[in-house]
């Protein structure tokens, strides 16, 4: 365990909020429980942070560095983050994202579903996440996810445009389960932090996405805010057919991503962003995800929640800008704002 080497981390008092959002407003760790706290090299100070507020509630942890344990990229996540997770009742992952290490960080999430424990998602966490929508009033988020969360979960269909081109529709099945994560986190699903959106796995969805934000996972961190370049993508009967952008480099990375394994290409995500804290894309999609709008993600469908029978060993999320959303003909959303 490195609970002193993060101790003797310098404080960031511009962190204090955002931590204590963390520990106290989104998975609301009671004096009684334990922690596993995982974090590496490059998101040190995030974590020393999260570790000083739990010194501060006077809370139980066990915190990883992820580096001392095993080289990067990782090819599993070390059996000592595993085992100290048994113990558990929450873990908090605020790691930067490396190549092929997707399963490693499922490995990680079966411990969590299979436990139910309460488990904040930081990957990628920056410095201006922690000042942006790590500091969303997340009761407020918590509404409006629940307002969508309940329109949605009634819905036959979704169309979504954007002034970039995008036009595409969602079609949806009442044995498919949409699920609010809004950044307040239970058992019942682990949660994206900073969090704020409601999503399922779509039935269908056909139409064109204009990838004018970002694209996920590894990808994300090296290819930016994709605004001035933008990626264009056809989906046709939920899967993935044309590729197109400028950028060839990230037109190939993104097809070759999205034919990993025989569901690589299958949409298994479709998502509406509620963090009303975040008001543009800032290349990280750990928070461009909670924008306002809508994004769909290729991969996994997080089958144990949304009852998806189907599994893929990858997920990329695209995110777009400036949506307008209707929710079986009715509009909830215009230029990137819910009018509901």
């Amino acid at each position: 365990m490195h609970n002193d080497l993060l101790r003797a981390q310098p404080a960031e008092p511009d962190f204090v909020a955002g931590a204590r959002n963390a520990i106290i407003s989104c998975l609301r760790v009671q004096p009684e429980e334990k922690v596993t706290l995982i974090t590496d090299e490059a998101c040190l100070a995030i974590g020393a942070s999260l570790a000083q507020e739990l010194d501060r509630q006077a809370i139980r942890y066990s915190a990883f560095i992820l580096e001392t344990l095993a080289p990067r990229p990782l090819t599993d996540m070390p059996a000592e983050v595993l085992a100290d997770m048994e113990s558990s009742e929450v873990s908090i992952f605020a790691v930067r994202a490396q190549q092929h290490e997707l399963k490693t960080r499922m490995q990680m999430t079966d411990v969590v579903n299979r436990r139910r424990m309460r488990h904040g998602h930081m990957v990628n966490i920056d410095r201006r996440i922690m000042l942006e929508g790590m500091r969303a009033d997340f009761n407020e988020v918590d509404r409006i996810s629940t307002e969508v969360w309940r329109m949605a979960s009634q819905a036959k269909e979704i169309h979504a445009t954007t002034p970039a081109g995008s036009d595409f529709t969602g079609r949806f099945s009442p044995s498919l389960k949409w699920i609010k994560t809004s950044g307040i986190i239970s058992p019942n699903k682990w949660g994206n932090l900073p969090g704020g959106e409601t999503f399922t796995a779509p039935l269908c969805v056909d139409g064109v996405f204009v990838v004018d934000g970002v694209v996920g996972d590894y990808l994300c961190e090296k290819y930016g805010d994709l605004g001035p370049n933008p990626l264009t993508i056809r989906v046709q009967d939920n899967r993935l057919v044309e590729v197109h952008s400028n950028n060839r480099a990230l037109e190939k990375e993104f097809w070759d991503y999205c034919h990993t394994d025989e569901n690589s290409d299958r949409v298994g995500e479709f998502a509406i962003g509620t963090n009303i804290a975040v008001r543009d894309v800032i290349g990280n999609i750990l928070q461009d995800e909670k924008i306002p709008g809508i994004h769909i993600a290729f991969g996994n469908p997080y089958g144990a929640h949304t009852g998806a029978d189907w599994y893929s060993a990858t997920h990329i999320d695209v995110v777009g800008r400036k949506f307008d959303i209707w929710i079986d003909n009715r509009q909830i959303m215009h230029a990137g704002a819910f009018i509901f």
